[in-house]
């Protein structure tokens, strides 16, 4: 039986004792961080692939990502034992470094661009802005009322408008990256409080992980807090009493539809990060249905 060993500096086959066939990467940065990178995508290299095809019989591999390739044991003892060194065959750990350093800033640039860390920025962005809208509109309501006052707030007034205007440019943003992120989500119960959503459960995964009793009060944390240290009643809705169907309803009403919402919220968020099938058609028909009769019931 052979054995297949990825380092980074090459791909080698091994008899359990010794090694009897390598292929060692190019000593250039480059390429090597080419096929680090391809590992830490989880691809097979062609190296690896040659070696495999060299063997002429099974190979044990080490690495889920050679499951395709090899028979996955990471547990045999000759992965526990076996050493291979860079020095042995004269290449210097120093090129890793600089791969290595390579590596970590592109990953974490991939990382910090994912459209659901996006999302969770432009929504603190937009509450920010909302925040400053409000303070700029009580500041000119009061100062509106003193005489001569109009010149003197002309500032204010295109400052406000600017932020208003950059708040509807992210409302524009956050519904085009919401209906390519999370398309179920979106249409289910809108592109902001879908985001809202994302940005309290911090990110699509994540949110597609909690269970719908979680968010159905995502956004209602300080209450919670509030009612596990002192008591009287734990709250029915967070970000998403925002939707018409929550917020227009009688408020002993609310709490019900806050759970069905939630549920649904959760099976659609399911959707978006893993199946990426489009459910929101069927989802919504069964809200409208159940929304339906339960004001028929209270006729």
């Amino acid at each position: 039986m052979m054995y297949l060993t990825t380092t980074w500096f090459g791909v080698f086959l091994c008899d359990g004792k010794k090694v009897k066939k390598s292929i060692l990467f190019p000593r250039d940065e480059d390429e090597i961080y080419k096929r680090l990178l391809s590992i830490s995508q989880n691809k097979v290299l062609p190296e690896e692939y040659e070696l495999v095809k060299e063997a002429g019989e099974s190979v044990i591999v080490n690495e889920p990502r050679l499951k395709s390739i090899g028979l996955y044991k990471p547990s045999d003892p000759f992965f526990m034992r076996s050493i291979i060194r860079s020095d042995d065959y004269n290449v210097s750990v120093n090129l890793l470094r600089k791969v290595s350093l390579r590596l970590a800033s592109e990953l974490t640039s991939d990382k910090l661009g994912s459209e659901d860390l996006q999302i969770i920025q432009m929504v603190k962005a937009h509450d920010d802005l909302l925040e400053v809208s409000n303070l700029l509109s009580e500041r000119m309501a009061s100062w509106c009322i003193l005489p001569s006052s109009s010149d003197r707030m002309q500032g204010f007034k295109d400052l406000h408008e600017a932020v208003l205007k950059e708040i509807q440019l992210l409302e524009e943003q956050i519904r085009v990256d919401m209906e390519k992120l999370a398309p179920n989500i979106s249409k289910l119960v809108g592109s902001l409080i879908g985001a809202r959503l994302i940005s309290k459960a911090g990110g699509l995964m994540r949110l597609a992980g909690l269970p719908s009793s979680t968010i159905q009060v995502l956004g209602a944390e300080t209450a919670l807090f509030r009612y596990k240290k002192e008591g009287g009643k734990p709250p029915k809705h967070g970000v998403i009493f925002q939707h018409p169907y929550i917020n227009r309803a009688l408020k002993e009403e609310r709490g019900r539809i806050a759970r069905m919402l939630a549920s649904k919220i959760s099976t659609a968020a399911k959707a978006d990060a893993f199946t990426k099938h489009m459910i929101a058609d069927d989802l919504l028909e069964q809200m409208d249905k159940q929304m339906k009769k339960r004001f028929q019931s209270k006729k």
